[in-house]
């Protein structure tokens, strides 16, 4: 019903505006983009170790994605060349703490970051986290974000792909072109949005109001 909704919502404002059917059919396929820097996800027991034993997180503002906020509580992160500090935690807490950063934070830290979907943790490095109250030595969990979509399900099936496709989008402007290796992120607990990160957004001049297509 969500889907008839929307698709009579652009046809009512492209009657509005004078927009044709080409136009009406090009904006049922744009996806919004999401823009990410640096972030963290903690475990209870690191936010413990990190904050002291039994602390809650603080919610700043919530995230395009339901259930996720950003948090007022930053951390250092410290590797065997050099440290960043004032790196946001995101809510709320996972069962395993995850580390992501810029490709070009990698140089700063003198660390090695593969390119992981969130959760994809086996084999990754790990990284010093201090805060407050203490510090962490992680033993994996230091990535760069592999830059996804989010969807629904009934998204996936508009869209012609399914959860853990690989595909291509295509970001129009001065500056846009194709990224490749897009993984599709298909469940019924998403919001539709693709997910890049800093480094990505600037060099196609992308930003939180943009949007893009999928070209497979």
């Amino acid at each position: 019903m969500e889907k008839y909704d929307a698709v009579l919502k652009l046809l009512l404002e492209a009657a509005q505006s004078n927009l044709n059917f080409a136009d009406v059919k090009e904006h049922m396929y744009e996806i919004p983009v999401g823009v990410s820097n640096r972030h963290i996800h903690l475990s209870q027991a690191d936010v413990n170790s990190l904050f002291g034993e039994g602390y809650q997180l603080t919610k700043s503002k919530d995230l395009s994605q339901p259930g996720q906020y950003a948090c007022k509580e930053t951390v250092t992160i410290c590797g065997p060349k050099g440290a960043i500090e004032k790196v946001r935690i995101l809510g709320p807490v996972r069962s395993k703490t995850q580390v992501e950063v810029l490709t070009g934070d990698s140089f700063k830290l003198g660390t090695v970051s593969q390119a992981r979907l969130s959760g994809n943790l086996q084999g990754t490095p790990g990284i010093t986290l201090i805060g407050p109250k203490g510090s962490v030595q992680t033993t994996e969990g230091l990535i760069v974000a592999q830059r996804h979509i989010h969807m629904t399900i009934e998204d996936a099936k508009r869209f012609g792909v399914h959860d853990g496709q690989m595909v291509s989008i295509q970001i129009n402007g001065p500056r846009g072109g194709i990224y490749n290796n897009v993984v599709v992120r298909a469940n019924d607990a998403s919001a539709l949005e693709c997910h890049i990160d800093t480094e990505e957004a600037n060099a196609m001049s992308l930003n939180s109001l943009s949007k893009i297509t999928i070209t497979k």
